[in-house]
């Protein structure tokens, strides 16, 4: 191998990687740690391979043989006749792999027969379509770079790198587009950044309140205005102060102040339509609705794909894979999580004892007689505001709350974290030395730790950022059987 073309590998395999690692790094701030994959085959007769430097298809690889595997012909010759006839350059997609707990996005054109990228699909996402719109352009840029040597290295790793914006920009028009039949006017890109600096802006210390919707000017005559503005005095969209005193009218109300992506048209009491792009603004946060279905939250100045709810997922496992009937086990769950809910909404810490034993354990504290269920309403708000006094409250698998202000301990362990506060460390102690019973702690900065046998189970992550090293890359079968990159 002549040193050219041990320099035009090098050149490409430092393309998937930058590209990899800059997608990696760009969901990370949008979407919390997110591992990313790569499989692709760059010509039709090429062998198809696996960048997966964070172990992501781990467990999907019965999945994989099947599709690239067993039914490679079909495959191969379904993209053969994809591509063919296409403009150079021209990145079709292709359908979903449908693969559990991931998100991926598959596409193939002349210059570059194949490639399918992957992450992670978090439990508490508005939508994945921004995410989906990020791997999209990893293609693209991969299409793009990987026959090129023009191209600046870093380049196409800084642009995905910062794609979050315009990763949701690139979702709306294309609904918008897809619901009018023609291309918008509106710079869906601009109002994004008016969202993010209203969201930014204070008026007499208050942060922004109220629903602000921009549809296009072709549908305005198709809503039901309450009053609107002066055609002449109508004030731009970009004047952010301006609007953003204009919102108080509308706060805490079903009321909503209605743009055509201009300028502010006026205000209605109508619900939002299907295909409008809305802003919730609540305070220190908000989000970027499509009619009535989330797209993203946005917080400090940045657009996030998290829901904002706390993520307890590993507590509804844990429910499941003890000896409760399933019908009981989803009840406390529902319970559990909308206690968990309410604490973080109202940003106050809080610790739960989920008591499995079949007799409730005794916790020193203040007992309650009789015990109070959690099934009547009254007890439920109850327990919601018990919840805000140091201590923690009591819960046994019944739904019956048994005490509160308790007190909890143990024995010091040796992965105890002083960093994270009394409330946790006393958790992790008190579960490591209690058998069957799962603590829940709230902290007031919104995060939520499942701990049960002293481990804090929500606590682990698979992601390692991977740019001190290049693995390598392998191919699908060798993959398969068992290589670890």
């Amino acid at each position: 191998m002549g040193p050219r073309k041990m320099n035009q590998n090098l050149y490409k395999k430092l393309c998937i990687a930058n590209i990899l690692n800059g997608v990696s790094d760009g969901l990370y701030k949008f979407s919390n740690p997110s591992r990313v994959a790569l499989a692709f085959a760059p010509g039709p007769d090429d062998p198809l391979q696996v960048f997966d430097p964070q172990d992501l298809l781990g467990g999907h690889e019965s999945k994989l043989e099947k599709l690239f595997i067993t039914n490679e012909d079909q495959w191969r010759d379904r993209i053969r006749t994809l591509i063919a006839h296409q403009p150079r350059g021209h990145l079709i997609p292709e359908e979903d792999l449908a693969m559990s707990g991931l998100i991926s996005f598959s596409g193939a054109c002349s210059e570059f027969f194949y490639q399918v990228w992957f992450t992670e699909h978090h439990p508490d996402m508005c939508s994945i379509r921004p995410t989906e719109k990020w791997l999209e352009q990893a293609a693209t840029l991969l299409a793009h770079d990987f026959n090129s040597r023009n191209t600046p290295i870093n380049s196409s790793d800084y642009v995905v790198k910062n794609y979050g914006l315009q990763a949701i920009a690139d979702y709306l028009v294309d609904e918008w587009s897809r619901h009018l039949g023609f291309d918008t006017k509106i710079s869906v890109p601009s109002i994004l950044n008016h969202i993010l600096n209203i969201s930014k802006t204070r008026e007499e210390g208050a942060w922004a309140r109220g629903t602000l919707f921009f549809t296009d000017p072709v549908n305005i005559d198709g809503i039901d205005f309450i009053t609107k503005i002066q055609r002449h005095e109508r004030p731009l969209i970009s004047n952010i102060k301006h609007i953003r005193k204009l919102l108080v009218g509308v706060e805490r109300s079903d009321r909503k102040l209605v743009s055509d992506g201009n300028t502010l048209i006026g205000i209605t009491d109508a619900d939002v339509p299907e295909y409008a792009m809305a802003a919730d603004f609540r305070g220190d946060h908000g989000f970027l609705c499509m009619g009535s279905e989330k797209v993203a939250s946005f917080s400090d100045g940045n657009f996030n794909s998290s829901t904002r709810e706390a993520r307890i997922v590993e507590l509804e496992e844990l429910l499941l894979d003890s000896k409760l009937p399933t019908q009981t086990a989803g009840t406390l769950f529902n319970l559990v999580s909308g206690l968990v809910h309410k604490a973080g909404h109202a940003r106050h810490g809080a610790t739960l004892v989920v008591d499995l034993n079949d007799t409730p354990i005794r916790l020193p504290g203040h007992v309650l007689e009789p015990a109070l269920s959690l099934l009547e309403l009254k007890n439920y708000d109850l327990a919601a505001s018990l919840m805000r006094i140091d201590g923690a409250v009591h819960l046994a698998k019944d739904a019956m709350i048994h005490g509160f202000a308790c007190l909890l301990d143990g024995k010091t362990i040796s992965w105890e974290n002083m960093a994270r506060g009394a409330r946790y460390n006393s958790a992790l102690r008190f579960s490591a030395a209690t058998p069957k019973v799962i603590v829940v702690v709230v902290s007031s900065d919104r995060p939520v730790s499942i701990i049960y046998n002293g481990i804090e189970l929500n606590a682990f992550c698979r992601w390692k950022p991977v740019y001190q090293y290049l693995p390598e890359i392998v191919t699908l079968k060798t993959y398969l059987n068992g290589v670890k990159i």
